[in-house]
C-alpha cells in the first residue's frame, strides 16, 4: 500500500473553506516586516536567532526545547527519519491514529516504516488502550493529533502519557496544529518533562496566517530534538519566514482576535447544523466536521458552483458522508451557512 499524499485543489479565487486555512490573513506586522527585507539580505543565508528567541518565549520553552522547521510537514518527515532511520527498511513500525493529517503516514511510509493503522473508537473517541495493544519491540514512531483532523476532538492527556510509557523505545509524536484554537497543549504539560520520548510539533500556518511562509516547529527534549535536527538541512527555514515569525507573535491583538472569530465561527456553524438537523461534532479547532450523509458530495460540488469550498471527509475512515468546514472570519462562515441552507432547502 503507497501512502502518496493527495494535494487537494487550491482554487486561486473564491471561498477557501476546505484547507482549515486563516480566512482573515496574516498580521499587518507581517507584511510590514517583509517590506523591510532588502537585497542585501536576500543575497546571505538567514540567521535564525530572533526567530528561535520569539518563538521558544511565545511557547514558554527554552530554545534548546524548541527546533523550528519548514512548516510542520518538514518536522513529521525529519521526525519520522530520526526515529527509523537505524532500523532495517520494513523493520519499524510507525503507528498512526485515524483519521488524522495525511502526512504523518506518508512521511513515515517514506521513512522506511511499517505503518499500523488504530482507529478512533465510535464516536470518535480516542483508542488509548487500542494503541497501547498495538505497540510491539518494532514501534518506532507513533502518532496522535489533538485536536483531532478532521473530528476536532481533543485526545486525553491521561492516554497520551500512558502510550508514552507503554512505548519508552519510540518517539510519540503529538500533532498540536490546532492547539491555538483549543487553549489546551502538552507543552508545559508535566506529562511532557516525564517523558522525553514525547515530540509536541506545532504550526504558525493557522492562527498566525503564516501558511505560504511554511513554518513550523517542535519542542521537546533536547537529545530527541538533536536526533531530529540531524537530518534536517542547516537552512532549512528562508529569510521571509525568519523576519515574519518575530513580527507575527508580536501582535497579540490580531492573534486573539482571529481566535475569538474562529470561535463565533464555530458557534454560528452549530446552530446552523442544529437549525438544518444535521448531526455534527464540537470542535476544538478552526474546523467543524458535520454529518450530510448522501448529500455530501453534492452539497460540497453545488457550493463549489457559488465560488465556496468545504471538504468533503467521506473517504476518509470512519467519516462516510462527513464535510468538513473551515470556521475562520465570521463573515465568511456567514456566507457558508446561508449557502448551505439555500442548497438544502432547495432540494427539499
Amino acid at each position: 500500500m503507497t501512502y502518496l499524499y493527495e494535494k487537494p485543489i487550491t482554487p486561486a479565487t473564491g471561498l477557501r473553506l476546505h484547507l482549515n486555512e486563516n480566512t482573515g490573513g496574516c498580521s499587518p506586522a507581517v507584511i510590514d516586516a517583509l517590506r523591510g527585507i532588502t537585497a542585501e539580505a536576500i543575497a546571505l543565508y538567514p540567521d535564525y536567532s530572533e526567530a528561535i528567541t520569539a518563538a521558544a518565549r511565545r511557547l514558554c520553552v527554552p530554545e534548546s526545547n524548541l527546533l523550528l522547521t519548514n512548516g510542520l510537514d518538514e518536522g513529521i518527515l525529519a521526525a519520522s527519519i530520526a526515529a527509523v532511520r537505524r532500523s532495517g527498511r520494513g523493520s519499524a513500525e510507525a503507528i498512526v491514529v485515524l483519521p488524522a493529517f495525511d502526512m504523518q503516514p506518508s512521511c513515515a511510509d517514506a521513512a522506511g516504516a511499517r505503518i499500523v493503522d488504530v482507529p478512533l473508537r465510535d464516536g470518535f473517541e480516542f483508542p488509548t488502550e487500542e494503541v497501547i495493544a498495538a505497540v510491539t519491540p518494532a514501534t518506532r514512531i507513533i502518532f496522535i493529533t489533538t485536536p483531532n483532523n478532521p473530528t476536532g476532538r481533543t485526545a486525553p492527556r491521561a492516554g497520551i502519557s500512558a502510550i508514552a510509557a507503554a512505548a519508552p523505545q519510540a518517539l510519540v509524536f503529538v500533532d498540536e496544529a490546532y492547539a491555538d484554537f483549543s487553549g489546551s497543549s502538552l507543552i508545559g504539560d508535566p506529562a511532557l518533562a516525564a517523558h522525553s520520548n514525547i515530540i509536541v510539533g506545532r504550526t504558525f500556518a493557522k492562527a498566525y496566517g503564516l501558511a505560504a511562509l511554511r513554518c513550523g516547529a517542535l519542542v521537546g527534549a533536547p537529545e530527541r530534538l538533536e536526533a531530529i535536527r540531524r537530518v534536517l538541512p542547516p537552512y532549512n527555514i528562508n529569510i521571509a519566514t525568519a523576519v515574519a515569525l518575530p513580527a507575527a507573535l508580536s501582535d497579540r491583538e490580531y492573534y486573539e482576535w482571529y481566535l475569538g472569530q474562529v470561535r463565533e465561527s464555530r458557534r454560528l456553524l452549530y446552530a446552523t447544523c442544529d437549525r438544518l438537523g444535521i448531526p455534527y461534532w464540537r470542535s476544538d479547532a478552526n474546523f467543524v466536521l458535520a454529518h450530510f450523509g448522501d448529500r455530501a458530495a453534492d452539497l460540497c460540488a453545488r457550493l463549489a458552483a457559488r465560488g465556496i469550498y468545504v471538504r468533503d471527509r467521506s473517504k476518509t475512515r470512519g467519516c462516510a458522508g462527513c464535510v468538513r468546514i473551515t470556521a475562520g472570519i465570521l463573515e465568511h462562515t456567514r456566507r457558508c451557512a446561508n449557502a448551505i441552507e439555500e442548497v438544502l432547502c432547495a432540494a427539499r
